[in-house]
C-alpha cells in the first residue's frame, strides 16, 4: 500500500497512482487529493432509500490537460468498473458529513461515504466545490469566457 500523508499520497505512491489513472485517461496530469477508502451509493426510487453499489475504493481528485480540466475517479477494489465523473458546472454537491451527495449532468444522484479517514472528507469536498470557480478565474485570466 502506498504511503499516505496529510496531503494524500506522497512520492512513489503518488507516481504509481497517477500512472494507473493515466491508463484510464491519458489526459490526467496531476492528483489534487486522495481519500483512501470510499463507498458509492445510488438512490433507489422504488425503495426510496440509498442502495450500496459495487463501487468501493480509493477516490482521486485530479486535473486534466484537456477539457474538462478536473475530475474524480473511484478506483474500484470490488470489480474492474471504476466510477469517473468530470467536475463541471453541471455537477451539484451537498456535504452531509460523513457523506458527499452529488448529482451529475445526467441527473443521476449518488452518495459517497468516507469509510476511512473521515477527516479528509472536508478538504476533498472543498477542492471539488471550488473547481468551477477556479476554472472561471483561470478563464478570466487568459481572456476566455465560460458560459455558466
Amino acid at each position: 500500500m502506498a504511503a499516505v500523508a496529510a496531503g494524500g499520497l506522497v512520492g512513489k505512491g503518488r507516481d504509481i497512482s497517477l500512472a494507473a489513472l493515466q491508463r484510464h485517461d491519458p489526459y490526467i496530469n496531476r492528483i489534487v487529493d486522495v481519500a483512501s477508502q470510499v463507498a458509492l451509493y445510488t438512490f433507489g426510487h422504488r425503495a426510496n432509500e440509498w442502495e450500496k453499489t459495487d463501487v468501493e475504493g480509493t477516490l482521486f481528485v485530479y486535473t486534466r490537460s484537456a477539457s474538462p480540466k478536473h475530475g474524480f475517479t473511484i478506483m474500484n477494489r470490488l470489480s474492474m468498473e471504476n466510477r469517473t465523473e468530470p467536475i463541471t458546472k453541471d455537477l451539484d454537491f451537498q456535504l452531509q458529513d460523513p457523506f458527499l451527495l452529488y448529482r451529475n449532468a445526467r441527473c443521476e444522484s449518488f452518495l459517497i461515504h468516507w469509510v476511512v479517514l473521515p477527516l479528509k472528507f472536508g478538504p476533498v469536498f472543498k477542492i471539488v466545490q471550488c473547481m468551477p470557480l477556479c476554472l472561471c478565474l483561470v478563464s478570466m485570466t487568459v481572456g476566455v469566457s465560460i458560459a455558466w
